[in-house]
């Protein structure tokens, strides 16, 4: 791998699926979570021990909808807390996993490198159209009598893109990082930063009360990407639970492409070859990047990490 620059460390920002703490159609305990934490960490600690600069960034789509589970049941004790609440309080918990999974991997590989946990708001509009109409899944698989009776209660559920019955909610475009000076700062000092956590929490400027949340959830991806463009960063790495990004996927025609240019990648993505709402958002925050640093990207499972660095495993996005 080449330096982006010639003065100063690369930064590398990884983005780590929910999924990948929590895999889909498991229920997870927090012990689960620590462990599929603990696995996930070896491409980090690689990066790491070459001196880059890294930037976290973690879904939290089961943990969230777990929130939200409890709110439901606990509702006739305890007051239910607001969806941008829950993302900041599983950001909370789920970088403190990462961040003491993170941290002792690194002193067993000889660094002694700090990792920080940064609760991050994210800026989007008051009026993007994407808070009225739910798109984001969120949460476990649920019964089919189950999603009735939430539809009843007002509640968005629907089907997936492999039929499961799930709870959907608004999804606004990120437009800024809130808290990128203090990032960059940590990160200029050899921090380990996680940041984003769950994509952030989604706030706006309103003219009379200043920055308010939003009942909503940022996809992390974009978020990622938002923050790699705004960092400058010369790498952006999207972790899912899937090896590679494929044409035609789960049809007998489906293949894998390693290398995509940006133009392919577009080109895809407007013919609906990506898959929506599972790869082709990936692919389009990954190709966003791309276009806007001429940086490199890569989409690969958590597994293959390390392997997809090296240009070995996964889908690499080029300029």
């Amino acid at each position: 791998m080449t330096h982006a620059s010639s003065d100063g460390p690369r930064t590398a920002v990884i983005a780590l699926g929910g999924n990948a703490l929590a895999p889909s159609g498991a229920r997870s305990t927090i012990t689960d979570q620590f462990r599929h934490a603990r696995m996930s960490l070896g491409p980090i600690v690689d990066l790491a021990l070459d001196e880059w600069n890294i930037c976290i960034v973690h879904g939290n789509g089961p943990q969230v909808g777990d929130e939200l589970i409890r709110n439901e049941l606990a509702r006739a004790e305890v007051s239910p807390l607001p969806l941008g609440v829950l993302v900041a309080a599983t950001a909370g918990w789920i970088g403190y996993m990462v961040q003491q999974s993170l941290e002792n991997a690194l002193r067993r590989a000889g660094s002694s490198r700090e990792v920080a946990t940064v609760i991050t708001q994210v800026h989007v509009a008051p009026d993007d159209p994407a808070l009225s109409q739910p798109t984001k899944f969120i949460g476990h698989e649920m019964p089919e009598a189950r999603a009735r009776e939430l539809q009843q209660d007002g509640m968005t559920v629907k089907q997936d893109a492999r039929g499961r019955w799930r709870r959907v909610v608004g999804s606004p475009k990120p437009l800024a990082i809130h808290e990128i000076e203090v990032i960059r700062r940590l990160l200029s000092a050899g921090t380990v930063v996680i940041a984003c956590g769950g994509g952030g929490a989604p706030v706006y400027a309103d003219p009379a009360l200043g920055w308010e949340g939003v009942d909503a959830v940022v996809d992390k991806d974009l978020a990622a990407a938002v923050l790699a463009r705004d960092l400058q960063a010369s790498l952006l790495i999207i972790l899912t639970d899937v090896d590679a990004v494929y044409v035609d996927y789960g049809r007998p025609t489906q293949r894998a492409l390693r290398t995509l240019t940006v133009a392919e990648a577009e080109r895809l993505d407007s013919e609906g070859a990506l898959g929506e709402g599972s790869m082709a958002p990936k692919v389009r925050a990954a190709t966003d990047f791309v276009r806007r640093t001429r940086g490199r990207a890569i989409i690969t499972e958590l597994r293959l990490g390390r392997e997809a660095v090296r240009g070995e495993e996964g889908t690499t996005i080029i300029a």
